[in-house]
């Protein structure tokens, strides 16, 4: 019996931040994957080569990693004062799902970058020479992003000697904004409280911290896990005690948050939200050798993403890290000395990152007007993807 033959679809490979991932424009997707649903996620699911039982994704995009397996949807953006709305897919690697319920903040920065190159941004808003802001809507969560995009004569400008922990080389640096990552109307903390207890059953009572900055995040203080904030990959993603553990924590925060309403529903919604222990400055040394010291950071913090310890972090979880430093009396505040921040440095697996936000209250209600960090983008690879033509 014949089977149908393999169709290419436009794509470009691209790192951005510490993560990279598949990259297109919508109007290039087959004509069924251009609308949200089962079509979509199909042709998602195949790019990157998932579900894998085998966990390698030897047969797609993806690197068997969450920093890895990643899709990125473009189109230009008829929204008022902003250049492309941009829609982020993370796939799961071993089960059938694309999980649309957030951001991925570092590919964030490789979207301006593309939108340039690939005819998205007035060209009459792009210099010769300099940088080129570009606004971007975010299309999961509703809100905007720009990218200060370096621009030399006339095209983007992709290597430079911006240094990025858990990135092996130099690129050109990418000022990256998240314009009001909380509207007015939304709750920087969804219980109200700036700090709460969680009581997950058969595991234990903790202090946590519930934010939905960038991305929801709940943090817990390292110590009452057992842990000092310095850890690496493998004294996480090695145990898999440990790793059952965050997740039913991950659960029932979730359901705190009011993100689902049984713990149940969380195998559904890997993506978000994140879980986060914080410590106090502490020296380590990073996965790459680099030598970290306690006088370095403000901070140590170490995520989950996607049920493994992430090798650096996310940028939405950044985010949530900087809105919380801003915020005196918070878990993350209180770890990086107790006084509100407006700019920190904390330590990460692979080494450190330096974030800033600016925060207010007004009548007792917490505002995040903006959070800003640097990172890089690059073109990997650009041309077409090949998926069998039975996919959809």
């Amino acid at each position: 019996m014949p089977h149908p033959p393999q169709i290419k679809i436009p794509a470009t490979y691209m790192r951005g931040g510490t993560s990279k991932g598949v990259f297109f424009k919508l109007d290039d997707l087959p004509e069924p994957a251009q609308v949200p649903g089962e079509a979509r996620d199909k042709l998602l699911l195949r790019v990157i080569g998932s579900p894998d039982p085998y966990g390698k994704q030897t047969d797609g995009m993806g690197g068997a990693t969450s920093s890895t397996s990643k899709t990125v949807i473009l189109s230009k953006s008829d929204r008022q004062d902003h250049d492309v709305d941009y829609l982020f897919g993370q796939v799961s690697i071993d089960e059938p799902f694309v999980d649309w319920s957030g951001n991925c903040g570092n590919l964030s920065a490789a979207v301006g970058a593309f939108a340039v190159t690939n005819g998205l941004v007035d060209p009459a808003r792009i210099p010769e020479n300099g940088v080129c802001a570009v606004h971007v809507w975010q299309q999961n969560i509703a809100k905007t992003i720009v990218n200060h995009v370096p621009i030399t004569n006339g095209q983007v400008q992709e290597t430079g000697d911006s240094e990025l922990d858990g990135v092996t080389f130099p690129a050109a640096e990418v000022p990256v904004e998240f314009v009001s990552p909380i509207d007015p109307g939304e709750a920087v903390f969804p219980s109200g409280n700036l700090i709460d207890t969680l009581e997950v059953p058969d595991i234990g009572t903790f202090e946590v911290t519930m934010i939905n900055a960038g991305i929801p995040t709940v943090f817990l203080n390292a110590k009452d896990l057992g842990y000092d904030g310095t850890e690496l990959q493998p004294a996480i993603n090695d145990d898999a005690a440990a790793l059952a553990r965050f997740e039913t924590i991950r659960a029932h925060a979730a359901v705190r948050m009011g993100l689902i309403r049984d713990v149940a529903e969380a195998a559904a919604r890997q993506h978000t939200p994140k879980v986060a222990i914080c410590a106090e400055p502490k020296g380590y040394t990073a996965s790459s050798g680099k030598a970290i010291e306690a006088s370095d950071i403000d901070l140590n913090v170490r995520a989950l993403s996607m049920g493994k310890l992430h090798h650096a972090m996310m940028g939405t979880a950044a985010v949530a890290i900087a809105s919380a430093a801003a915020i005196r009396g918070t878990l993350v505040s209180r770890a990086a000395g107790g006084a509100g921040r407006e700019t920190l440095t904390f330590g990460h697996p692979s080494g450190t990152l330096k974030v800033g936000a600016t925060a207010s209250e007004q009548n007792g209600t917490w505002r995040i007007e903006k959070v800003v960090m640097s990172r890089s983008a690059r073109v990997l690879m650009e041309g077409w993807v090949r998926v069998p033509g039975d996919t959809l």
